[in-house]
């Protein structure tokens, strides 16, 4: 009887565990390299070296670091998600579920600051595949989107009819502008983040309470159709 061998990937591996497991530490390899050396001093040869994988071994699972950065949004958005959970499941007054998910995203991306604004310069690129509002970028935006859907929907808040759909992409557009603040926060332990976080939801939250008012209708329904001509 001819022994059969286990299927192997186009990298050596055998299509099982084991290749999974190449691809993490390649992954995990070149996040600790980022935050150690920063984005742009790091070479795909450097990371493979590291991890102690042939170099055409990195590039079949990774295709560049900007694959690898792809990774590290949806490796953030997964953890960020587990960080709020305790207060999804806690909380329901808007305001406190809005806070507790917004310092969430700043706890998870805290370890990766070193490195965060050597790649922004990229990411900040309207046409970078490192944008978080490229195709590329797609899953972990429409992750993090659904996040803040759920920030809503397991809430108390009364909001406008119209605005409800509207507002979770609204949320991710706002933590959008928290993350930007961070990348360039130089204080101690980024506090200013902090003190953005704590200092906007008052204000977000009430403005959501007020959208349902008659007389701010007419204003609600002027932001929600320059959205939609934006989109367009």
């Amino acid at each position: 009887m001819t022994e059969q061998t286990a299927p192997t990937t186009a990298a050596g591996d055998p299509a099982t565990t084991r290749g999974e497991q190449t691809r993490l530490l390649i992954r995990d390899t070149a996040m600790r390299l980022f935050r150690e050396r920063g984005y742009a001093q790091t070479t795909m040869r450097a990371i493979a070296q590291e991890a102690g994988v042939a170099v055409g071994n990195a590039y079949y699972y990774f295709g560049s670091k900007d694959h690898l950065i792809q990774e590290f949004y949806a490796q953030s958005q997964t953890e960020h998600r587990a960080a709020a959970q305790p207060v999804l499941d806690r909380e329901e007054a808007f305001g406190a579920r809005l806070a507790g998910v917004l310092h969430a995203g700043i706890d998870v991306l805290t370890p990766s600051h070193a490195f965060a604004a050597t790649f922004f310069k990229t990411a900040a690129e309207p046409t970078s595949p490192l944008s978080p509002f490229s195709a590329e970028s797609s899953g972990p935006r429409e992750a993090a989107i659904e996040l803040f859907a759920e920030v809503l929907d397991g809430s108390t808040a009364k909001v406008d009819a119209e605005l409800r759909p509207q507002l979770p992409e609204l949320l991710w557009l706002a933590y959008m502008g928290v993350v930007l603040y961070w990348v360039h926060d130089r204080s101690p332990g980024q506090t200013k983040t902090r003190q953005l976080i704590d200092g906007a939801v008052p204000l977000i939250d009430r403005l959501v309470a007020l959208s349902r008012l008659r007389v701010l209708r007419p204003v609600t329904r002027q932001v929600l159709d320059l959205i939609r001509t934006l989109r367009h």
